[in-house]
């Protein structure tokens, strides 16, 4: 069995101030806005649509907390994971994982591409098919090279972009509060809690805090573990909360001059056009930089989860196999998808409810047992075939997801009791989280599950 997953005590002296840089380039990108539209897509008056960017960027503590067993177990997020599914049933939350952080990647390059096209349409550049596989393969491998950066400059760089990005956010917010139609905004009326709120932050969370739960451990672990558990928390959580809360009212106020937002080819295109173009030429540029930030997050935490699978490969070859899979699902949704953004939203449903599943059974056994105990070594080795299977955590997610499942319909699924306020949303998701921890509290008693 693998034995030589722990971060060396060396490497463990990070400020809990670093934590804040990294996960605020996470959330910084261009991307806000889009979930900002997508809110108001659920027929929402302007207040609902701002408190579900509020609670939906607040999903972010989840993070935060979840850090903190990187802290304690000295070793990435899905090793830490075997604790609580076994060493061999950690395999398929684990490839979940991976997928959606390979997701999450295609996604970003994907909207970079985009963002450059925008850009060089602005220059004056004329963009068509061959220039947008090109856009494509150069921020591939841009992803690709940063990739290969040390933990240390990694920091510094992401750091650096994010100030640069988030002043030019507060930038444009300025102008976009000067353009809106407030009378507009206002007159919107009110929609319906459950049916139209609670899918609206529903998928919100599925796209910030879940998805970036399964990677909170890979950087805590480099934290000193001296340094306070609530400040690893809060530097975490106000990292993921501020930007996209900023980033999603912004688009829920553009939706006001542009309320097909979400119905254009290249919604980029429409963030450009509310910016006078001496604004929109730096913004685009710093936005292409921000969104290479996260890819480079995915891609760094998608390689360990390889490692976790027990795939050997170098790290070359690692990366080569991502860059492969990004130009391939980049091609597929620039060109064959008729709508990005379906894309988008039904990848962010499906995969929400694994991964919705996994970080309630997760959580659940860190607040019951790892956070007194934490994570023997003999837990995560499978030494001696020990803990090689842990039924409660493998039944718990199971049970969870099935449950979800039957409440989720999108282009690709539909569950069998995604009717009425079910219908056409990722309320499933929440189903799966709330049910998948109940499940690991009741069999934990039930099987007298140990710390140990």
């Amino acid at each position: 069995m693998q034995t030589n997953i722990f971060v060396d005590k060396k490497e463990r002296t990070g400020k809990p101030h670093e934590l804040f840089g990294i996960w605020m380039a996470t959330q910084i990108g261009i991307l806000g806005l889009i979930y900002g539209a997508i809110i108001v897509s659920y027929e929402l008056s302007f207040i609902q649509s701002i408190l579900a960017a509020f609670v939906g960027a607040l999903s972010f503590i989840l993070v935060g907390y979840l850090s903190l067993s990187g802290k304690i177990g000295g070793t990435t997020m899905f090793n830490l994971s075997r604790a609580v599914f076994g060493v061999h049933g950690n395999y398929i939350p684990t490839l979940c994982g991976w997928i959606n952080l390979v997701g999450w990647m295609c996604v970003n390059v994907v909207t970079a591409t985009l963002t450059l096209l925008t850009l060089l349409g602005i220059l004056g550049i004329n963009t068509n098919t061959f220039t947008t596989i090109i856009a494509l393969i150069i921020l591939a491998i841009l992803i690709a090279i940063s990739g290969f950066l040390s933990q240390e400059s990694l920091v510094k760089l992401q750091s650096f972009f994010t100030y640069i990005f988030g002043l030019m956010t507060l930038i444009v917010l300025g102008f976009l509060l000067l353009k809106t139609n407030w009378d507009l905004l206002f007159a919107l009326p009110s929609g319906n809690w459950i049916s139209g709120f609670l899918p609206a932050v529903s998928i919100i969370i599925a796209g910030t805090g879940i998805s970036w739960a399964i990677a909170a451990a890979d950087y805590s672990v480099y934290q000193d573990p001296k340094n306070s558990d609530f400040a690893i928390i809060l530097s975490t959580t106000l990292a993921g909360f501020i930007p996209l809360f900023i980033l999603m009212s912004m688009g829920i106020l553009m939706t006001s001059t542009v309320p097909d937002f979400l119905s254009v080819p290249n919604p980029i295109d429409v963030i450009g056009s509310q910016l006078p173009t001496w604004m929109t030429i730096p913004y685009l540029i710093t936005a292409l930089v921000g969104l290479v930030a996260p890819s480079v997050i995915s891609l760094r935490s998608a390689r360990v989860n390889l490692s976790t699978l027990n795939i050997k490969v170098n790290n070359f070859t690692a990366i080569s196999i991502h860059v492969i899979i990004m130009l391939t699902l980049g091609i597929y949704v620039l060109f064959i998808s008729d709508s990005f953004l379906s894309i988008f939203q039904s990848f962010l449903g499906l995969i929400g409810i694994a991964l919705a599943g996994w970080s309630a059974v997760f959580l659940t056994d860190f607040v019951l047992f790892r956070k007194k105990f934490g994570y023997p070594e003999k837990l995560l080795t499978g030494e001696n075939n020990f803990n090689l299977y842990n039924y409660t955590g493998i039944f718990s997610w199971f049970l969870g997801v099935f449950l979800g499942f039957l409440f989720t319909n999108c282009v690709f699924f539909d569950g069998p009791f995604a009717n009425g306020i079910f219908y056409n949303n990722s309320l499933g998701m929440l189903i799966t989280f709330i049910s998948s921890g109940i499940f690991y509290i009741i069999l934990s008693k039930i099987f007298n599950s140990e710390a140990i």
